[in-house]
């Protein structure tokens, strides 16, 4: 009999299940060494299951490069003397005789990584070992396993395995598709892709020997095998001298969900004396024989296909998981045993192991399962009420969350978007039955989280909704989100350089007065506004920025990348009260004469109307009801008054004010601050329930231009189209600059998807009817002065009013070289300030634009069918060429992920497109929908459609792992 404590056991990249093997080792006094092999990854070191946080080792060594197998034992008995002479307190008097106080008595694989290592290692040093000779060199090799199986007359995968992608074509050829790709020596998952055609299965091919493995290194042959139809199954084993024992034989539950075929419910155990059980373990046992597997764990992955078992690949360590399945294991068995004490076993006391049955007692000692859990909704996580409730089930063992606070759940249609997995045990099965119900019942209303309530896009699409895909901080890298040209590094901005038409203004204005000797006051100049403060500059006139409180620092910085660098003539801060900003106001201008107040965007509009009417300049004034204007429930009741169609709504400080309402209303209704700008908090709300949570929660939030929202408004849901009507009006003569309609068409599952926004022919019957409305609605609101972007739907009863914003069209302007072109050179930016700063120019703009238009062409709204972490963006370079293109607007870039877009915040960008011909047009729109439809626009990381077995590396938190065993 060895003694434990002077008996050295070599563990080779102890990480997962690998820590609880050499925990267990530890717990019968023996001392460990880790030897980590050549590549393998850093992070994956620190792979530590919860339950061994504890676990230390004599020594730690890294394999180096340069190192034979001789350097390297020469090495591990340095490192035992070392470690000898620190146990005996004599470090400083260190001898070699401390090189053989340790006796190394094993060495074992502590992961997939390390399987190869420890057979050489332990046949170099004497020990229990597999060996190295002949074909079993190369065991852990995928294809050579089936060779070996093949070869002993067992079913066995076809297959076909290669360094290049010519060495497997032909097999491919042959095959039914789909095949299934992988490394010749993966890891569980790791890499492993179920290919649906040629192409397919060559990209996987390139794609698997240019990437490191997750155990670290590269992988240098591709397996290609048939796929096997039929229930998936998992035997594990340990064996000793060729004695194999069984531990567990567990079957996959997998179901089709979400539109995956294929989507893991969970894993569960076998009884050892089934029929199936009867077939796969005298199978397996034949395997690890042709494998020459004779010591120490396996872990067995096969399929029950039509004729019979096949293997689908031996794993020649321990089952992973970080051994969360190992107190279930345990129970299963009586309490005595699972594959992690076999293994100690095998290795170390050969009487005991001997003891161990040869399978698992029929029948099983407990019931239980591991749950996979399964989600049937999307969203940003706010609590997880779910997860507590299950701590709470009498059946509950273990639970591993792959969501946090924070994270982004989304369907499940695989391993990597399963939201967790838990382990459930109980000695009455009824119990574990009603526990395992319950489960799915919470995953089916959505139980398991509570969302983040979010804005539903129902109104203009702006630049700020596609700067979507910035990095976050560190360079790490996340799914895209929305941002605004605050965080301009990160935009792209590509614009036509060989298009000298668009260069400059088309339209050439001129003052008659002497503007250098006066000054216009621009309240909050962001987005198109800073367009408006640059056309006022050119004309030879002073701005003076005054900011609103409240308007953040961040809003000040969104300005379009076309205007490169603000520079103000003074900037002025909002006084306590009026009479203190016009006073500041009069102190900045100096000796220059304030000959105008407007806004430069929605933050701004009410600020603008009292300064302007203050300054006694051109004016909307802030009379009666005017003075609420931008109240989108003053502007629908506004319109009622007049005896124009508008909304049915409610408006209220607390739910009790609209409660009424919306218990009355048709839904899904639509929710919304008084005062939003653009999309900003608006949300389309399917019941009662939804709407009261998204009226709590605009009140609780900052609204996107600052400040605080005070009221929510609640309208009906218009059915119809969806059109712009941007004007500019002086002296109530109102002008429109341009009619716009929305694409929107369903895609990816979402009934509303932005697909882009075309210029309308102002002699149309529609925009007749549409300029017509939105002008009644500018006389009811008292809108005199200035810009205005009305959205309104087209129903079946005639115009409706979305809201007016009483400003100029955002999206940083990006469609101000499109209307200058349709109308033969002018846009609403270079409209507004004649409307304020140049009375004939405004009078010689006609009332509508041009029929027909002078130039054809749309702003295209990206919309992306895939998702994944972005490597390239070739699309940009075809879009960039197109003979229509004049600028594309996106956040999405190398390094940044891209889901499906459903709405406007997966939206992946814009693009302007502009020719005299319209045939270019719809030919350069067709290629861009040809390009999203093949996934064309970017180049996205390859990501595996998972086919084995539930490992914890799919999920993500392993920290938050929880279990009441250990």
């Amino acid at each position: 009999m060895m003694n434990p404590s002077q008996s050295l056991i070599l563990v080779v990249d102890p990480y997962s299940t690998g820590c609880m093997v050499a925990q267990e080792i530890s717990k019968r006094g023996y001392p460990i060494m880790a030897i980590w092999t050549k590549g393998f990854a850093p992070e994956m070191k620190s792979h530590i299951p919860v339950s061994c946080r504890d676990l230390t080792y004599i020594a730690q060594l890294d394999d180096r490069d340069g190192w034979s197998l001789d350097d390297l034992v020469a090495a591990i008995k340095s490192e035992a003397g070392k470690a000898a002479a620190n146990k005996l307190g004599r470090n400083s008097n260190y001898s070699d005789d401390d090189d053989y106080y340790y006796t190394i008595a094993g060495c074992i694989a502590g992961g997939e990584a390390g399987v190869d290592m420890a057979d050489l290692l332990s046949e170099k040093l004497g020990v229990l070992s597999n060996g190295t000779k002949g074909d079993f060199a190369n065991r852990r090799d995928k294809k050579v396993q089936q060779d070996l199986v093949r070869d002993a007359g067992m079913r066995a995968v076809r297959q076909a395995c290669g360094e290049t992608f010519e060495e497997v074509e032909d097999f491919l050829k042959s095959e039914t598709f789909p095949v299934v790709l992988k490394p010749t020596d993966s890891a569980g998952s790791d890499g492993v892709k179920l290919c649906e055609s040629m192409e397919e299965a060559k990209t996987h091919f390139h794609h698997l020997l240019s990437v490191e493995a997750v155990n670290g290194g590269y992988n240098t042959k591709v397996l290609c095998q048939e796929f096997l139809r039929g229930k998936e199954y998992v035997i594990d084993h340990v064996s000793r001298n060729g004695v194999h024992k069984t531990m567990m034989v567990w079957v996959y539950d997998k179901r089709p969900r979400n539109g995956s075929q294929f989507v893991y419910f969970g894993m569960l155990p076998i009884d050892p004396k089934s029929e199936e059980a009867k077939v796969l373990i005298p199978y397996t046992r034949g395997v690890l024989d042709a494998l020459g597997m004779a010591h120490g764990p396996s872990h067995g992955e096969a399929i029950m296909t039509k004729d019979g078992p096949c293997l689908v690949e031996m794993n020649c360590r321990a089952h992973g998981g970080d051994g969360n399945w190992a107190p279930l294991g345990r129970a299963l068995t009586g309490g005595k045993y699972c594959q992690i004490e076999a293994t100690a076993a095998a290795y170390l006391d050969e009487e005991e192991f001997s003891a161990i049955p040869d399978t698992p007692p029929s029948p099983l000692k407990a019931h239980g399962l591991e749950v996979n859990l399964v989600s049937y909704s999307k969203g940003k996580v706010l609590t997880m009420p779910g997860f507590d409730v299950i701590k709470k089930l009498p059946s509950f063992v273990w639970l591993s969350p792959a969501a946090s606070v924070g994270s982004e759940v989304k369907y499940t249609v695989d391993l990597i978007t399963s939201p967790g997995c838990a382990v459930l045990m109980n000695n009455d099965n009824k119990v574990l039955q009603k526990d395992l119900e319950f489960i799915r019942y919470l995953e089916e209303i959505n139980g398991l989280f509570v969302y983040e309530t979010k804005g539903e896009s129902l109104a203009r699409p702006t630049a700020a909704t596609f700067g979507v895909g910035s990095l976050p901080p560190s360079g790490k890298k996340g799914a895209h989100r929305r941002i605004v040209s605050i965080d301009r590094p990160s935009m792209l901005r590509i614009m036509s350089q060989d298009r000298p038409e668009l260069r400059g203004g088309l339209m050439k204005r001129f003052t008659t007065v002497d503007a250098s000797k006066e000054v216009v006051v621009v309240v909050d100049p962001y987005s198109t506004g800073c367009l408006i403060v640059k056309e006022i500059q050119s004309r030879g006139f002073k701005v003076i920025a005054l900011w609103t409180k409240g308007f953040s620092e961040e809003m000040k910085k969104h300005v379009p990348l076309s205007c490169g660098t603000m520079v103000y003539f003074k900037e002025v801060a909002e006084g306590d009260n009026m009479g203190e900003t016009t006073r500041d106001l009069y102190k900045a201008a100096g000796a220059l004469r304030i000959v105008a107040c407007m806004c430069g965007g929605e933050a701004g509009v009410d600020t603008a109307d009292l300064v302007s009417e203050r300054l006694l300049v051109r004016t909307n004034g802030t009379q009666g009801a005017f003075a609420f204007r931008r109240d989108k429930k003053v502007q629908q009741e506004l319109l009622k008054a007049a005896g124009m169609r508008s909304i049915r709504q409610a408006a209220g400080k607390q739910f009790s004010d609209v409660e009424s309402f919306l218990q009355g209303e048709h839904y899904p209704v639509v929710l919304k601050p008084t005062d939003s700008a653009g999309t900003d908090g608006v949300k389309l709300c399917h019941d009662l329930e939804e709407a009261k949570e998204h009226f709590t929660h605009l009140l609780e939030t900052e609204a996107v231009n600052g400040g605080y929202n005070t009221e929510v408004l609640c309208q009906e849901f218009l059915c119809g189209k969806e059109y712009v009507v941007d004007t500019v009006s002086r002296d109530g003569e109102h002008k429109t600059t341009a009619v716009w309609v929305y694409d929107k068409r369903p895609a990816n599952g979402a009934a509303f998807v932005y697909f882009g926004m075309l210029p309308i022919d102002t002699g149309s019957l529609e925009s007749k009817l549409l300029i017509k409305y939105n002008d009644s609605v500018l006389d009811a609101l008292g809108m005199k002065n200035g810009a205005g972007h009305g959205e309104v739907i087209l129903t079946p009863s005639g115009p409706c009013l979305v809201e007016m914003n009483c400003r100029a069209q955002g999206g940083d302007g990006n469609w101000r070289s499109l209307a200058r072109a349709l109308t033969g050179g002018y846009s609403q930016v270079e409209a507004c300030v004649d409307a304020y700063l140049d009375k004939k120019s405004f009078h010689s703009l006609p009332k509508i634009p041009p029929s027909p238009a002078k130039a054809f062409g749309q702003e295209v709204i990206l919309v992306s069918f895939a998702e994944g972490d972005v490597i390239g963006t070739p699309g940009y370079d075809e879009i960039k060429d197109l003979e229509s293109f004049v600028c594309l607007e996106t956040g999405v870039a190398v390094g940044c992920r891209v889901e499906r877009t459903v709405d406007l915040l997966t939206g992946v960008g814009s693009a302007i497109l502009l020719h005299e011909d319209e045939e270019v047009v719809k030919r350069d729109i067709a290629k861009i929908r040809e390009m999203e439809k093949k996934n064309e626009l970017f180049e996205l990381k390859q990501s595996s459609r998972l086919m084995t077995a539930v490992s914890s590396l799919n999920f993500q938190n392993l920290n938050l792992a929880e279990g009441s065993l250990e």
